[in-house]
């Protein structure tokens, strides 16, 4: 068949419509599959502890390393998307999730957990996950934002159902059959991965499927490493090299964002520090209720309980933050959120009876519904959209750090005192505290840059220095999406 007979055939997939609401589903899915699946974790803790002799610090750093990199596995995924596309990553994601748990199986020490349910299928889940909010952009323009919002009811979904999967198959078969068959589970990533065919153009080229070592900012680096190559003075070849990784981290780590906007960085030190906290109760919650006379079934349930009512929640505290009274104060209403979270967590401390917990799940899943509906649109008002990906990028990396050290620190004194309640205390401690800093700071900004403004001060460039809302206008269909857009959900 002659060329222009193939080009033909080639038709502009409509971006809103048709396929789209199938890549709509598959993006529902991988939700629920990765994000949702770490909620499950500590219905097997008590069970690993028991199998491996292991202390409740050597316990947590599984779930905690799987998270971890979950959720700062995102510049990692950005240049795997680049270079071969979403539907590579997701499928290859979804390959080494179900490797990793499967592996999970066999293990015969906590430490060789770490690595394949660990760091193996947190990566595959990073993967699958984030190239799939990725596909997700480039075929939904005018409706993207309700396209990410269906998606995001994914993540309520996995935490309602995991938790009640997980307790039926550990009771029937035992733990390492549990994971052996989620191993088998999370292989639907591919499935779902297959669904996102590349998006095309009418001239027929593929939009997100660049071919490996293609586009001109590749080309521009290759050209910089092989001129530094050719120069016979290793310092030039060396400062080549030092300016082209500089580029690299500029490009994904938003290092200069952090140091020059003040919005930016009160953010991120605030988020960064809430995290130490906010992972607490999902790792402990189960084993505390089972360890004060609660029935593991009922136990489990309380992790479902939180997934449900987010179901519910996050759309409406989406929309109420959508409303324009909250224009330019969305990050108070954060922090009244992670507020609320906090003072959550000290109803475990007054009574461990299972009525209370339900009332403590119901109170903890409103909070936590507010915190997973602004933490990036509060994100996004506090940064240029344009320079929105590599702010993101640093955001997620400091978060995961936190993430992965906050349950095991907490484990350790929870094996020093042998009291459980050491975690509530620990993570309303992070959570106040990390409520109290951003609420006062940006307080303390808004007022400063009154003054400012008042005794007109002229600024270089306000947006740097100031909190403000930055409205975005939809894209048209003739402007192609962001190449990368690696976007988290909590």
């Amino acid at each position: 068949m002659s060329q222009g007979g193939a080009a033909a055939r080639i038709a502009a997939k409509p971006q809103d419509r048709g396929w789209a609401w199938m890549v709509l589903l598959a993006a529902v899915l991988l939700q629920g599959l990765t994000l949702g699946f770490p909620s499950c974790i500590g219905i097997f803790f008590t069970d690993l502890q028991r199998e491996f002799q292991a202390s409740n610090s050597e316990t947590s750093w599984f779930p905690s390393i799987m998270v971890a990199v979950l959720y700062g596995g995102g510049p990692l995924c950005s240049i795997l998307v680049k270079r071969f596309g979403c539907r590579f990553a997701v499928m290859l994601g979804g390959l080494l999730s179900g490797v990793g748990m499967v592996s999970s199986s066999f293990c015969k020490s906590i430490s060789q957990l770490y690595l394949t349910a660990g760091l193996i299928t947190g990566l595959g889940s990073c993967f699958s996950f984030q190239a799939g909010v990725t596909a997700l952009g480039y075929y939904f323009v005018r409706w993207r934002t309700l396209a990410n919002a269906m998606a995001s009811t994914g993540v309520s979904l996995g935490f309602t159902l995991w938790p009640l999967l997980s307790q039926y198959l550990l009771d029937e078969m035992g733990w390492r059959n549990t994971f052996l068959i989620f191993g088998g589970i999370l292989l639907n990533c591919c499935v779902s991965g297959a669904i996102m065919r590349p998006v095309q153009l009418a001239s027929g080229s593929l939009l997100q499927s660049p071919k490996p070592g293609e586009g001109p900012e590749r080309r521009a680096e290759e050209a910089q490493l092989s001129n530094g190559a050719s120069s016979p003075h290793p310092e030039l070849q060396q400062q080549t090299r030092r300016t082209a990784c500089f580029q690299m981290l500029q490009k994904y780590l938003a290092f200069d964002i952090f140091c020059q906007n003040k919005g930016y960085q009160i953010y991120t030190i605030g988020v960064t520090w809430m995290m130490m906290g906010f992972a607490l109760p999902h790792v402990y919650l189960v084993p505390y209720a089972i360890q004060n006379g609660v029935e593991e079934r009922r136990a489990a349930l309380l992790i479902s309980v939180i997934g449900f009512i987010n179901i519910f929640i996050r759309p409406l505290t989406g929309l109420l933050s959508g409303h324009r009274v909250f224009t330019g104060r969305r990050i108070y209403l954060f922090s009244l959120a992670v507020l609320l979270c906090g003072l959550s967590n000290l109803i475990c401390v007054i009574s461990a009876e299972f009525s209370v917990l339900i009332v403590y799940c119901i109170i903890l899943s409103i909070a936590m519904s507010g915190i997973g509906a602004l933490t990036f649109q509060v994100l996004m008002d506090v940064v240029e959209m344009d320079r929105f990906s590599s702010a993101l990028g640093l955001f997620t990396i400091l978060e995961s750090i936190t993430l992965l050290i906050g349950p095991p620190l907490t484990g350790l004194l929870v094996d020093i005192t042998s009291d459980f309640h050491y975690v509530f205390y620990n993570s309303s401690f992070f959570l106040i505290s990390a409520a109290l800093f951003m609420g006062l700071s940006f307080c303390a900004l808004e007022k400063k840059n009154k003054l400012k403004e008042a005794s007109k001060v002229p600024l270089d460039n306000p947006s740097r220095y100031q909190y403000n809302e930055m409205p975005t206008e939809p894209q048209s269909e003739s402007q192609s999406p962001p190449a990368v857009v690696y976007i988290t959900s909590i």
